[in-house]
């Protein structure tokens, strides 16, 4: 392993699967769970690591072992684009999106975490600020939840931790969820509430909900179909009243799923998500793609790996602060981040994304991959 040009060639390459228990059972509209998945994987060059890491499936694991490490090791860790079109032509025969993608996006956000130490530099600086806060909405309000729970948990955002925005999950019973927005909205007050189907619904129970919950003032529906059915996305967006949104792109992992989204008039606001996209690489493509075609842009879930990238995005408008997310983050993270006004910043007091793996407090939830240290 030799150091060029204040780089260094890429050495060993880890990662490792963590499953964690939910602190309650927890439910959306297509989906009900008990445990959430990450995989951490680290990117060593000279003396540095850098740190990435996804949600999804422990076969993550096998991927970046089996098919990334290959690919990229031996190479010069400042070459991401090099590397992330290497990683891309690794996974051609078993298939770019899902799983492989998802691994990719591990790698390259270690990649960018590495190079951003070994300029001694926080990755927002590396990338570019055109912000020093970025607007995070609570989202969380499963399906599983009782009301009270619900008003209890979107409350707490609004009116505790300064939250502008709340998101609740809807569609396991269509027929309640009218009634569970009303007693959500009475709990936020002024705080505005979006909702998640999370693509339980097809166009007329979309539109049916819609209709009935005008009054609440819902400000965003995302997944009201299918993120598959672009179609059935435009005719909601088409046909809901206007300060109502569509938004969709949690499964975007391609520049190709945000592109059709896009050409197809889909969403009103495209979301990504950098943790499945194809990591900072791939994100900084969509939002250029999103761009130019004068939709902005949101990020999906997973807040420490959003809130440098996000300082960097003109056109995105916040961060979902998802309840899963934050709680194993802020468990196993040195350096998550804080949520004040509700705003999250970088912290600019520390190189790269600035965040440290608690390894030993997470070996209790090993299931794949070598224990990281």
């Amino acid at each position: 392993m030799t150091e060029r040009n204040g780089g260094a060639t890429i050495g060993k390459i880890d990662g490792a699967a963590y499953r964690i228990p939910t602190d309650r059972p927890e439910a959306d509209g297509t989906l009900a769970w008990t445990s959430t998945t990450l995989i951490v994987a680290y990117v060593s060059a000279g003396k540095r690591r850098g740190l990435g890491l996804t949600y999804g499936d422990a076969s993550v694991v096998a991927v970046i072992k089996e098919l990334l490490a290959p690919a990229i090791t031996d190479r010069d860790c400042f070459d991401i684009a090099g590397c992330w079109a290497a990683m891309q032509r690794a996974v051609r025969n078993v298939g770019r999106s899902g799983i492989a993608s998802c691994a990719i996006s591990a790698i390259d956000l270690a990649l960018w975490d590495l190079k951003a130490q070994l300029l001694a530099v926080p990755l927002a600086k590396l990338l570019g600020c055109c912000r020093d806060t970025v607007p995070v909405y609570g989202s969380g309000g499963f399906t599983s939840y009782s009301n009270e729970e619900l008003g209890e948990q979107l409350g707490r955002w609004a009116k505790v931790d300064g939250c502008r925005f709340v998101k609740m999950k809807i569609g396991s019973d269509p027929e309640l969820d009218p009634k569970r927005a009303e007693f959500a909205w009475q709990a936020i007050g002024d705080c505005q509430l979006f909702v998640d189907a999370n693509g339980a619904f097809d166009v007329k129970q979309a539109l049916r909900f819609a209709a009935l919950t005008e009054d609440l003032g819902i400000r965003w529906f995302e997944e009201p179909v299918s993120s598959d059915d672009s179609a059935g996305l435009h005719a909601v967006r088409s046909r809901t009243p206007a300060g109502l949104e569509v938004a969709a792109g949690e499964y975007v992992f391609t520049l190709d799923d945000a592109r059709h989204l896009l050409s197809e008039d889909a969403v009103d606001v495209l979301q990504a998500d950098v943790t499945r996209c194809g990591g900072i690489t791939g994100f900084l493509k969509i939002a250029a793609l999103a761009e130019a075609k004068h939709i902005d842009i949101s990020a999906h879930c997973a807040p420490s790996m959003h809130r440098h990238l996000a300082c960097a995005v003109p056109g995105l408008r916040h961060i979902e602060w998802f309840h899963d997310h934050v709680r194993i983050e802020q468990m196993l993270f040195d350096g998550a981040p804080a949520l004040r006004d509700g705003d999250i910043a970088p912290d600019l007091s520390r190189f790269g994304h600035g965040l440290g793996f608690k390894a030993v407090d997470a070996a209790p939830y090993h299931t794949s991959g070598e224990a990281l240290a």
